[in-house]
């Protein structure tokens, strides 16, 4: 579940292991190369947290919202 912190939206995963974090992570980097909004991320082993943010406009954006969605979509799939 995404949470909105401050300025930005961050939300957490836990994988069964490494390969299949990195496998999600790399699904969101091509994502977000598409739409030219690149996250804030964290992987440690099996634990993944994206956090988004644009900076450009100080703060949380529908940009950010629609991005959150679409990785939630990338998920189900």
């Amino acid at each position: 579940m995404w949470e909105i912190q401050e300025k930005r939206i961050k939300r957490s995963w836990e994988f069964k292991d490494f390969l299949t974090a990195f496998g999600f992570l790399a699904k969101v980097a091509l994502l977000a190369e598409s739409k030219g909004h690149h996250p804030k991320w964290t992987n440690v082993y099996n634990k993944l947290t994206i956090e988004f943010t644009t900076h450009d406009l100080g703060g949380l954006t529908d940009l950010d919202l629609q991005m959150a969605e679409a990785i939630d979509q990338l998920e189900s799939n």
